[in-house]
């Protein structure tokens, strides 16, 4: 009889929190944080709702790809 053994693969986790029962990825969560701040300090700051929520926009999309290229460079363990 054969047996076949897959190797032994350790998946790298990604930390998670949970929202209503959802499990969200921190980084996703930290990306609409920064969105939310750099938004509402640019409206304060520039008087300009186009220009805080472009600039925002691009911040937050800016945290969440750099964090997807991050993990994704990362060695296995």
């Amino acid at each position: 009889m054969t047996v076949v053994n897959p190797p032994q693969t350790v998946a790298r986790g990604v930390r998670k929190v949970d929202i209503a029962g959802s499990q969200w990825p921190l980084y996703k969560l930290e990306a609409l944080a920064l969105g939310v701040v750099a938004g509402l300090v640019l409206a304060l700051v520039t008087g300009s709702p186009q220009v805080a929520v472009l600039t925002a926009a691009t911040v937050a999309a800016a945290r969440w790809i750099a964090a997807v290229v991050v993990r994704s460079n990362r060695p296995a363990r």
